[in-house]
């Protein structure tokens, strides 16, 4: 199958790209390598160094004799994603192509105006795409489990059937989103929505809980193949971040109480949900929302867990309760279901002493490259 993945020199589309590579897909990288922008203008960098994607895709190619192809440009020009999609004709689509962080997102308006037309006139220009080319084509997005927010009651996989003054019907389980990212988010998904109800096009909704770790099969297999890993405070996020926090002596800062409880996977079951997606498409007219997490933990917790597994790697690791900078229940109920994936066949990756020992090892590894006067929030949701 051919299969184009959209924002595929990100963090999560770049190790997608390589696993349905090796896996036999024919894939196409769409990127308008605007992630790197956003580094250079907020001085910093990722804690690995990133090669070009040009060598990035070279060097994959010299490994396993397998090619990807390069669309370099942006998803907002019609003209330009029109083309790439004709050139390509993929029979799936991967849309990783989003700005993804939150604190950039509140940073101010100009970045929220930014996050917002990225995301939504993007995805709404491919949703035009395929409904004159390509109807039949499966749209994969990625979606957030922020865009639920944090309700009283169970979170469902997109859909809630509920009761009232004695009607019942199924809905789409209400959001509330808890930035102008995740709002982003949210419009997406009603557009998708409404673009699959009207047009008769297939897609499915992954809605991703916090991605940890950095290595899989594929990124592994070279220096030039290695993923970003983001530690700073706008696009680090929180387990991946504590890593490196660990690796360099720095206290691990937990934002308030620490008891966010957050829904989060590891990186290689990101890359296998995609396929599984992939794998099983959406009928026409037919928008499939997937919960995409494997386990559930509180930021203390997981600020625990490193702490233990950095102590039993010799380093004098300590937890710090800093102010929270996003407006958010710290206290709250969160249980959310996934068995949709898990019927499909995920056989998931789950958190383990050796995974941490992995990560922490990796981020020692790159600890040099750390420059400490990033790690702090110094993006305010008031």
């Amino acid at each position: 199958m051919k299969v184009l993945v959209i924002g595929g020199d990100g963090y999560c589309g770049w190790a997608t790209a390589l696993y349905l590579s090796n896996r036999g897909y024919e894939v196409g990288i769409l990127d308008s390598l605007v992630r790197r922008h956003w580094d250079a203008q907020l001085c910093v960098e990722t804690l690995t160094p990133i090669a070009p994607i040009q060598q990035r895709i070279q060097r994959w190619k010299d490994l396993t004799g397998k090619s990807i192809d390069l669309f370099v440009g942006d998803l907002t020009d019609y003209t330009f994603l029109s083309e790439a999609m004709h050139s390509f004709e993929p029979e799936a689509v991967v849309h990783f192509g989003e700005q993804r962080s939150a604190p950039f997102s509140m940073i101010d308006r100009e970045h929220a105006v930014l996050t917002q037309v990225n995301n939504v006139v993007g995805t709404l220009n491919l949703l035009y795409v395929m409904r004159e080319s390509f109807p039949d084509c499966h749209l994969v997005k990625l979606g957030t489990m922020g865009e639920y927010g944090t309700p009283n009651i169970d979170i469902e996989e997109g859909y809630i059937t509920i009761e009232h003054n004695g009607r019942k019907d199924t809905l789409p389980y209400p959001k509330q989103p808890g930035s102008f990212y995740h709002l982003s988010k949210v419009h997406d998904s009603h557009n998708i929505h409404f673009a699959c109800k009207i047009w008769g096009l297939r897609a499915t909704d992954l809605n991703q809980g916090i991605v940890y770790g950095v290595l899989t099969d594929e990124t592994g297999m070279d220096e030039l193949l290695v993923n970003r890993l983001d530690y700073d405070g706008v696009f680090g996020t929180a387990l991946n971040r504590f890593c490196i926090q660990a690796a360099v002596g720095h206290p691990l800062t937990v934002y308030g109480s620490g008891s966010q409880t957050r829904a989060m996977l590891d990186i290689r079951d990101t890359v296998r949900c995609v396929e599984l997606a992939i794998a099983t498409p959406a009928n026409p007219g037919e928008f499939r929302v997937f919960n995409q997490f494997t386990e559930m933990f509180s930021i203390q917790d997981i600020a625990l867990m490193i702490k233990g597994a950095g102590n039993a790697l010799g380093l004098s690791v300590d937890i710090k309760s800093i102010d929270n900078p996003r407006v958010e229940a710290e206290e709250h109920y969160f249980n959310a279901k996934n068995t949709n994936l898990l019927d499909l066949g995920l056989q998931p990756h789950l958190l383990s002493d050796s995974l941490l020992d992995s990560l922490l090892n990796f981020s020692i590894k790159y600890k040099d490259r750390v420059d400490e006067s990033q790690i702090l929030p110094k993006v305010t949701w008031r």
